[in-house]
């Protein structure tokens, strides 16, 4: 079968994604007889382009990483996402606009939009996750379509499928870890004798953190991470702010050499716990020693502990390996994953 693609943001990780696409269309196509086109792209400062009948997702590319806009692509005058959305007559929508930690918009709406014409659609972003869960599953459900969001936390590790689908009838007791690569890199530098800033522009370079690094370094992308966990896993709707995150912006040198020479390291710990009915979270920079296992989460490595009332601890770790930069690649495969699940 031929599915229509429209890719809502077009930033590293939809980028990334339009070259995992092409890189497996083989594998695709022999292993499940899928297909695809581009058929709408809304990007945030580079203009929007639909073509029904296809658009050249390498011109695409290369006229956003040219700093130039896709406008001259398009068949049909488009203004906005939804306008994309509304033309693309895609199959299968991916909302990877940026992240809005307080409400979820426009990603919500764009969601909404592409359940009414009766599309998949398919997220990084975990504003939706957060402010919309249950409304956007129901939508989903009653159309017959999926809403994937496997990339919304540890990019392209299975968090949430493996915990709903391995774990039948377990009862989430508490989640703790590492959810935000940028400032796990940003500490292991810092350790390392970088200066904040140049450890953040670090970050940037590679793309991990955005131009405007605040979300990462002040704790709100680990803090939209945990309530999104909470929210699905735990089934207690929970915003970033209800989690109040304290972020590294704190973590002097002078603290970073402190604690190396007692054998110590800072991390950005994520956790959760449920009692009863109430869950209590925080996301907070945190001491940790060797006997940890977060001690030696370093560089872009990012994890999570899972305790259960039938199985007490299960972990899912994705390590850095050298020479891979990871991150919006790994992302990608996430969103890429949850599409192959989608239409298989």
């Amino acid at each position: 079968m031929h599915y229509k693609l429209a890719l809502i943001g077009f930033g590293n990780v939809a980028r990334s994604l339009a070259r995992l696409l092409i890189r497996k269309q083989d594998l695709l196509k022999s292993q499940h007889d899928v297909t695809f086109s581009f058929t709408g792209i809304a990007t945030g400062s580079h203009g929007f382009a639909v073509n029904p009948d296809g658009l050249d997702i390498q011109k695409a590319l290369d006229l956003v990483e040219g700093g130039q806009s896709i406008s001259s692509l398009s068949s049909t005058d488009v203004k906005d996402s939804l306008a994309v959305i509304n033309n693309s007559q895609a199959n299968v929508m991916f909302e990877n606009s940026p992240v809005n930690t307080q409400t979820g918009q426009p990603a919500l709406d764009h969601i909404r939009q592409a359940f009414d014409l009766n599309m998949h659609a398919i997220t990084a972003n975990k504003g939706p996750v957060v402010h919309g869960y249950r409304e956007l599953t129901a939508l989903a459900r009653s159309k017959g379509k999926r809403f994937g969001f496997e990339s919304t936390v540890l990019g392209g590790a299975p968090v949430f499928s493996v915990f709903r689908e391995a774990f039948p009838l377990a009862e989430l007791i508490s989640i703790n870890g590492i959810f935000n690569a940028t400032t796990n890199v940003i500490l292991t530098l810092m350790e390392n004798g970088e200066a904040y800033e140049d450890a953040v522009k670090y970050a940037q370079s590679i793309g991990l953190a955005e131009t405007d690094p605040t979300n990462d370094v002040d704790g709100w992308d680990a803090a939209i991470k945990v309530a999104a966990l909470v929210t699905v896993l735990m089934d207690t709707p929970m915003t970033p702010q209800q989690v109040n995150p304290t972020g590294i912006r704190g973590i002097t040198p002078q603290m970073i050499a402190k604690a190396r020479a007692e054998g110590k390291r800072y991390k950005l710990v994520c956790s959760a716990e449920k009692v009863g009915d109430k869950v209590t979270a925080s996301v907070s920079p945190q001491l940790v020693d060797s006997t940890s296992p977060l001690y030696g989460m370093m560089n872009s490595s990012t994890g999570i502990t899972f305790r259960t009332d039938v199985i007490l601890d299960y972990s899912i770790t994705l390590s850095e390996k050298p020479g891979m930069k990871g991150g919006p690649v790994e992302t990608a495969y996430g969103l890429f994953a949850d599409f192959v699940n989608a239409v298989k």
